[in-house]
C-alpha cells in the first residue's frame, strides 16, 4: 500500500475523516479535495414538496406508466420536462417506490446532501411470501448507484425464485425452511456480487478501464418471509429489524462494521457509532469483496409486528432497536405500510437527510403454530 492510499482525508464541510482516495465524504455527500461543498448539491431544500412516486413492476423492476411532475402533478414528457409547467422531471433513480402487496411496500429516495441516489431496493410479494432487498452504494466508490441496482434485483430474483417450500405444519417444517432459506438468501448475496461485478466489468469496458481500479461496491441486506417465518440476511451495515407490536424490538443483522467491532471490544454504542470511522464496513459486495456469502438469521415471530429493512441513511438517526420501534409503530398506526415507509424517509430527511434513505416494510400478521 502505497503512503497516499493509508492518509486519510478530512472532509472540508463537515469535519469528518473519510477512508483513504474517498471521492466523497460518507456523512455528508461533499465531494472531496475541493475546499468546500459540491457545488452540484442544492444550496436549499424544501421538504414540502411532493416526490415523485414512482411504481416499479415488482417482476422486471422497470417503471410503470408516465412519471408526475414533483411540482404541479403533470406528466413528464419524453423529454424530461413537465408537459404542464416545463419543470424538470425529478430523476426515477432519485425517488422510487414499489408497493408488490398491500401488506409490503417500501420507499428508496436520494436525502438531502448527496448528488444522486446510491441505494436500491427490490421488493416481492405473493401470497404469504415476501422478499425484501436492500442495497447501499459505497460512496467512496465510482458508480456504486448502477452497482446497488444489480445487486438487489438479482438477489430479488433468487429469492422469488426459490420460493416457499410447501407446507409447514408437519413435524420438523421450521428446522427445514430455516436451512432451505439460509442457503437460498447466500444464493442470492452471491448473485448479487457477481451482478456487481457484471456491472463494474461493463462500466470498465465502456470506459476503457481495468475492472479493478477502484470497482463499484455496495452493501447487501435481505430479509424472506415465509408465513410465520422470517429469515434475514447481509454483507455491511444495511439492517433488518423486527419489530413487534408487543414485546421487546430486535435488530436481526449484525453490522459489519468498524462500529461494531468497537461495540463487541465493549465501547457504548453511542460511542462508537458516532466515531469517525463508524462506517467503514468490513464487509462488502464488488469485485474486490473478500467473501460474498451473507450472514444470515432467523425468527419466528408469536405475534403480530413490523419487519423492518432499511439502508444507514434511515437508521443513522435512530439506531436502537427500541427507539426504532417506537418511530416504526408512531408512522403505522394505520397498519399501511407504504405510508408508514414514506414517513420514515421523510422524517430522516427531516433530521438532514445526510445521506440516501431506504426504508422497506412489511406488516407480519401470524396465524399458524407450528410445530418446532
Amino acid at each position: 500500500m502505497s503512503a497516499e492510499d493509508s492518509v486519510l482525508v478530512r472532509c472540508p464541510s463537515c469535519g469528518e475523516n473519510a477512508a483513504p482516495r474517498a471521492r466523497f465524504c460518507e456523512n455528508c455527500g461533499t465531494a472531496l479535495g475541493t475546499g468546500g461543498p459540491d457545488p452540484s448539491l442544492p444550496s436549499e431544500v424544501t421538504l414540502d414538496v411532493a416526490p415523485t412516486v414512482l411504481d416499479l413492476d415488482p417482476a422486471t423492476g422497470e417503471a410503470g406508466g408516465n412519471r408526475r411532475c414533483a411540482a404541479c402533478g403533470g406528466v413528464i414528457a419524453d423529454d424530461g420536462y413537465c408537459a404542464d409547467c416545463g419543470a424538470l422531471g425529478q430523476s426515477e433513480r432519485d425517488h422510487f417506490e414499489e408497493r408488490p402487496a398491500t401488506w409490503v411496500a417500501g420507499v428508496c429516495d436520494r436525502g438531502i446532501r448527496h448528488a444522486r441516489n446510491e441505494d436500491a431496493m427490490a421488493l416481492a410479494a405473493n401470497g404469504a411470501f415476501a422478499a425484501l432487498v436492500v442495497c447501499d452504494g459505497v460512496s467512496s466508490a465510482p458508480d456504486s448507484d448502477v452497482a446497488s441496482l444489480a445487486a438487489s434485483r438479482a438477489a430479488r430474483d433468487v429469492l422469488v425464485a426459490y420460493g416457499p417450500e410447501g407446507p409447514s405444519s408437519v413435524e420438523g417444517a421450521t428446522s427445514r425452511r430455516i436451512a432451505g432459506w439460509t442457503d437460498a438468501m447466500v444464493a442470492a448475496s452471491r448473485a448479487a456480487g457477481q451482478a456487481v461485478r457484471g456491472a463494474a466489468e461493463q462500466l470498465a469496458a465502456t470506459k476503457g478501464t481495468d475492472v479493478a481500479d477502484d470497482p463499484p461496491s455496495c452493501t447487501f441486506v435481505a430479509a424472506v418471509v415465509d408465513h410465520d417465518l422470517i429469515v434475514a440476511g447481509w454483507l455491511g451495515d444495511s439492517r433488518v429489524y423486527w419489530l413487534p407490536d408487543a414485546g421487546p424490538a430486535e435488530q436481526l443483522s449484525v453490522d459489519d462494521s468498524w462500529a461494531q467491532e468497537m461495540i463487541a471490544a465493549g465501547v457504548p454504542r453511542a460511542q462508537a457509532e458516532t466515531s469517525p470511522q463508524a462506517h467503514a464496513i468490513t464487509r462488502w459486495l464488488g469485485p474486490d469483496a473478500p467473501d460474498t456469502d451473507a450472514r444470515c438469521a432467523a425468527t419466528v415471530p408469536n405475534g403480530p409486528g413490523w419487519l423492518l429493512v432499511c439502508s444507514d441513511g434511515l437508521w443513522n438517526y435512530c439506531s436502537d432497536a427500541h427507539e426504532m420501534g417506537e418511530l416504526v409503530r408512531k408512522f403505522a398506526g394505520c397498519g399501511e405500510p407504504h405510508a408508514a415507509a414514506a414517513a420514515l424517509v421523510r422524517w430522516a430527511n427531516a433530521q438532514g437527510g445526510r445521506d440516501n434513505i431506504t426504508a422497506a416494510l412489511a406488516r407480519i400478521a401470524p396465524t399458524v403454530t407450528e410445530q418446532r
